[in-house]
Formats: C-alpha cells, sequence, structure tokens
C-alpha cells in the first residue's frame, strides 16, 4: 500500500513539473519554484509530519521569498524550521536568480515575519511538532514565488487572468488531491485568498462535508495582524474548537 505521504509527495511532484511548463510575462521577471530546487527539505516535511490523515488542514497562499523559497516549507521561516520542527536538507538554486533574492537555503539570515509568527504560534500553543501535527497539517496553494524586475515579491492576484486561471486550475487540483489523501474535517485558510481557494475545491467536492474558516494572515503587511497578533488568530483557533484544552 502506498503511504500517505508517499501520497502526497507524488501530487506535489507532479504539481511541480506543471508550475514548470508555465511562462510568465510582466510584472513577473524572476519565478522561483522551491519543490524543485528545495525539494529535499519538503519531502523530510511530508515524510515526517503528513503521513497520517488530519483533522485540520491548514492552507498558505504561495512562498515567501524568506521563507518557502529559502527552506521548502511552507511559512519555511529558517529558524523555526531548524530548530523547531527539527528539518534541515541541502538546498539548491532557481535557474535564474534576483541577485536582491538570492536563495541561500539554511544559511539564509533573513527572517519571514509571516513563518516567524505562525509557527510560533503553533509552537506556543502545542508546544511540540509532534503535538501540532498529530491533527494538523500546513501546505500553500501555489508553490511558486514571483518577482518583479525590482525584487519586489508578486502576489498571484497581480498576475494576468489568463494565467491565473492556469494556475488556479492545477493548484485546485493539487488541493483536492491534497485534501482527498489526509482526510480533514476541518479546512482553514491563512488569509482571505487561501479561504475562498478551499471553498472552491469544498465545492468540487460535494461528496463531502467541511467546517471553512479563516486564520488572521500573518504578514507584517497587515496592520490588523500587527495589533492583534497572536490575540486574534487565538480566538479563531477557539472558535474552531481546534485549540487544546485549557488554552
Amino acid at each position: 500500500m502506498v503511504s500517505i505521504a508517499d501520497q502526497l509527495l507524488q501530487a506535489s511532484a507532479f504539481l511541480a513539473d506543471e508550475m514548470d511548463s508555465l511562462s510568465f510575462s510582466f510584472p513577473v521577471a524572476y519565478t522561483y519554484n522551491p519543490l524543485k530546487y528545495a525539494w529535499a527539505p519538503y519531502e523530510q516535511y511530508v515524510r515526517r509530519y503528513g503521513d497520517s490523515e488530519k483533522r485540520t488542514f491548514f492552507l498558505g497562499m504561495n512562498p515567501g521569498p524568506f521563507g518557502m523559497a529559502q527552506t521548502g516549507v511552507p511559512f519555511g521561516e529558517v529558524d523555526a524550521v531548524k530548530n523547531w520542527l527539527g528539518i534541515e536538507a541541502a538546498v539548491g538554486k532557481p535557474s535564474l536568480m534576483h541577485p536582491k533574492r538570492p536563495v541561500d537555503g539554511f544559511a539564509c539570515k533573513r527572517s519571514e515575519v509571516s513563518g516567524r509568527r505562525l509557527w510560533g504560534l503553533f509552537r506556543d500553543v502545542y508546544g511540540t511538532p509532534e503535538t501540532f501535527f498529530k491533527d494538523h497539517f500546513v501546505v500553500n496553494f501555489c508553490p511558486l514565488v514571483w518577482m518583479s524586475e525590482s525584487g519586489a515579491n508578486v502576489t498571484p492576484d497581480k498576475l494576468s487572468a489568463d494565467i491565473q486561471e492556469r494556475i488556479d486550475a492545477l493548484c485546485l487540483s493539487h488541493l483536492e488531491s491534497m485534501i482527498r489523501i489526509m482526510e480533514p474535517e476541518i479546512l482553514v485558510g491563512v488569509g482571505a485568498y487561501a479561504t475562498n481557494k478551499l471553498k472552491d475545491a469544498s465545492s468540487a467536492m460535494p461528496d463531502r462535508t467541511f467546517t471553512i474558516g479563516t486564520l488572521l494572515h500573518p504578514s507584517p503587511a497587515s496592520p490588523v495582524a500587527n495589533k492583534f497578533w497572536p490575540q486574534r488568530p487565538m480566538e479563531q483557533l477557539r472558535d474552531l474548537g481546534i485549540l487544546p484544552v485549557g488554552k
């Protein structure tokens, strides 16, 4: 029998190949696919923490330049991945790399605020990664990082409508596969974009019933997150019924 981790990895490898077949125009000047050059730590992440069905499925949008782009792990701020998740592996390079956004892997000195906040929240609430991942898992909707000529991050919603449609079709198919493999009851979007993608995936699976919720996105670009982190996400986790007893 094929393990859950192997099924997830097969789905992700297929998505990575499909993403590599796409081409992008303005405002995109550089595209990074960490599921290719940072596959080794991503595989560690899935095999160590994703080899079982989960009650809760957290979904992010796409990698940040100092998070998953460096470590291959969703919201993969280097310190959190290395010192809390206990994951470290060799990371290669994108074929074309912006000089202001180098991929240094686990040697990266920059800290991604979103990843530090999210994994820090889970660390503070659940204590150990084993406790968190017993019932929960975190993935991203899209594996690609896009940057403009200046090196600024380009989010999926800034892409042209036709390429957005192609990306959505591929990523939604992958998302549905991940959900069917892991059999979660609760789907949680980290931010409104991810929540909408979970709703789209749920609509494509009329044979399944889910509770769908939103977790405040931890980005420092969000004034609400800057003011109310971690109080607001704690309230949201409590409302979804996924906080440990006593929290």
